[in-house]
């Protein structure tokens, strides 16, 4: 008799995902089985029941596929030719799927791999379930001392965030300003990362107080009203008129778009991370015209970024706030994360 294993899935296009049973897997050649300990909810998780069809032509994804790319847990089972590694040792799994020897890997860029357009939650089987198949050991990243239960954010929200600080601290130090759109599961840990990695003035947008009083307890200088007719305004008074040297846009709706480059000083850089599908509404060039600032986006945080917020983590130096759901009460978690109702980080726990 098969054994099965509960997994909180997509199972058709365009139709919410629901906890069904599954049939165990069992890893093949190079391959870990992870016994879950709790998996992060991200609001890339929210968008999976209205993305369209295509994406199994396109991207190679295919349905049906069980959600969650921010796992920590036990190793359970190895398959032939992993060494190195013991079961029930504790480990966090990397969110990002990367090959490690493309040009974008060799550079350091592995969140950039043409293989990370499919992963673990996405297009793939992921980590809200009781198991999940790991293909890589490249993946998997040893725990010294932190619960593997609360280490699924930090190998995507810890990461993404990471990367995105990595990407524009050459523009930051003693007098320059850093803007953070955003206080919520990414923007928090950026906030902790600018306090931690840079001296930098911190400023802070949020359209909710609590996030907003948040953002002043993790390290912000000062905090603005996302809600507020402009902005970028208030970023200009707060800075004696000089703008942002560096934004972290964690939203990316239009109006977080047109706010950012309106915010940017000069020779000041602005990171898109945010995933809400904004536009840029006015012409480019004019609206950088003098500044000689700079644009990037990516998709997840690398290895290293991972393995560093991990680190700090068990350093004790980062503060990881999580609310934990049971495996049966995944919906839910969905529910509250959609509705804005989490001060924390959504961990689903099998």
């Amino acid at each position: 008799m098969k054994k099965t294993m509960r997994a909180f899935r997509m199972l058709k296009w365009q139709e919410p995902p629901a906890l069904v049973e599954v049939d165990l897997p069992e890893p093949g050649p190079g391959e870990l089985r992870i016994k879950v300990a709790g998996n992060g909810v991200c609001q890339s998780d929210l968008h999976m029941p209205h993305l369209p069809p295509v994406l199994e032509q396109f991207l190679g994804w295919k349905m049906p596929f069980t959600l969650g790319h921010e796992v920590g847990g036990w190793i359970d089972a190895l398959g032939s030719g992993v060494g190195g590694f013991e079961k029930g040792q504790p480990v966090a799994v990397v969110s990002t799927r990367s090959c490690g020897h493309c040009l974008e890997c060799d550079a350091g860029f592995d969140n950039a791999c043409d293989w990370n357009k499919v992963g673990r939650g996405y297009g793939r089987n992921g980590g809200i379930a009781d198991y999940v198949i790991v293909e890589s050991v490249r993946s998997i990243l040893p725990l010294a001392h932190l619960d593997p239960r609360y280490a699924g954010p930090l190998t995507d929200a810890g990461s993404t965030s990471l990367h995105g600080v990595h990407r524009v601290i050459d523009r930051l130090g003693p007098g320059r300003t850093a803007f953070v759109i955003g206080a919520g599961g990414l923007g928090s840990f950026a906030i902790q990362y600018l306090k931690i990695l840079t001296k930098s003035r911190i400023l802070v947008a949020d359209v909710t107080a609590d996030k907003r009083a948040r953002a002043l307890e993790l390290g912000a200088d000062e905090v603005i009203d996302g809600s507020l007719e402009n902005v970028a305004a208030e970023v200009a008074k707060q800075t004696d008129g000089r703008g942002a040297d560096a934004v972290l846009d964690f939203v990316g709706t239009t109006a977080t778009i047109a706010t950012s480059i309106a915010a940017l000083a000069k020779l000041g850089r602005y990171a898109l991370i945010g995933a809400g599908e904004g536009k840029l509404e006015v012409p480019l060039m004019g609206a950088l015209s003098g500044k000689g600032a700079s644009i990037c986006s990516f998709v997840g945080g690398t290895v290293e970024d991972t393995r560093s917020a991990i680190e700090l983590a068990e350093q004790g130096l980062l503060r990881n706030d999580v609310v934990l759901f049971d495996i049966a009460d995944s919906a839910k978690a969905f529910e509250r994360l959609a509705a804005g109702q989490l001060a924390g980080r959504a961990v689903i726990v099998p």
